[in-house]
């Protein structure tokens, strides 16, 4: 884990251990499922434990850092950016797509990400300028977005049906944190969101572009470069590789 800062190995290690009592209740939520009130109010109360975990555990690092959980992000100073519960209706029903996502916002810049869903044990991270990685036991695995060129091959992380005679598929999995994983990772070529919450894409954001990838805002102008900021502001992002992600874009704003 050598190129891997002391301060992201930190947050690994925070997330990990704060996951460590939802891995246990992703366990139970199943035996609750025949109860609609019962299981709504152990979700609720695992998320309201995990955020508390997730604070006391990231505050230790970096006491100086704020801790900033979706809805409240407008916040200009130094700060961890914490989706702590990214695809809560997954654990609702027991399906093992949600995650932890966190974000360390620098300056108005994304400087590190981790990825984790507890209930299969991946994570992925990224720093800026250092690359994307999926976390494995003995080496990790760099992340690299996919080769596909036309759209026709590819499958689209979106619900825009609107795509669908132009792409092979869309896949929709609860889980946009996950979702922009699988893009870095190369297993969905392209994602195509809106109205997400900043907090559930900015590590997702940075897996991408570490991993080779571009990220745009939905309807911005000029796509010669990136223009995160709007991309946080607005919660809409068109994710992809070097050929996918521009067509995807002049597709949609025709």
């Amino acid at each position: 884990m050598s190129y891997i800062s002391v301060s992201l190995n930190n947050i690994i290690t925070a997330v990990k251990k704060a996951t460590s009592a939802l891995s246990r209740d992703f366990g139970e939520i199943e035996k609750l499922q025949s109860s609609v009130r019962g299981h709504k109010e152990f979700t609720s109360a695992a998320l309201e434990n995990l955020k508390k975990a997730l604070r006391a555990e990231l505050q230790k690092i970096r006491p100086d850092y704020a801790v900033v959980f979706e809805g409240d992000e407008d916040v200009s100073a130094p700060h961890f950016l914490v989706s702590p519960f990214d695809g809560m209706l997954n654990f609702m029903h027991g399906i093992p797509s949600f995650a932890v996502s966190i974000a360390t916002i620098e300056k108005n810049v994304i400087t590190s990400a981790v990825v984790y869903n507890p209930a299969t044990t991946e994570l992925y991270f990224a720093e800026k300028g250092q690359g994307a990685f999926k976390e494995g036991f003995r080496n990790h695995e760099r992340l690299r977005v996919s080769a596909r060129k036309e759209l026709s091959d590819c499958l689209i992380g979106s619900d825009d049906s609107a795509l669908q005679t132009h792409v092979a598929g869309l896949r929709v999995s609860g889980c946009v944190a996950l979702d922009l994983a699988a893009v870095a990772s190369g297993k969905e070529d392209a994602l195509v969101s809106q109205d997400k919450t900043s907090a559930s894409i900015a590590a997702g954001i940075l897996l991408v572009k570490e991993a080779g990838g571009l990220v745009y805002e939905l309807h911005q102008k000029d796509i010669r470069t990136a223009d995160i900021p709007s991309v946080l502001l607005s919660g809409n992002v068109i994710a992809g590789n070097q050929q996918i992600a521009p067509k995807l874009h002049k597709l949609l704003n025709k």
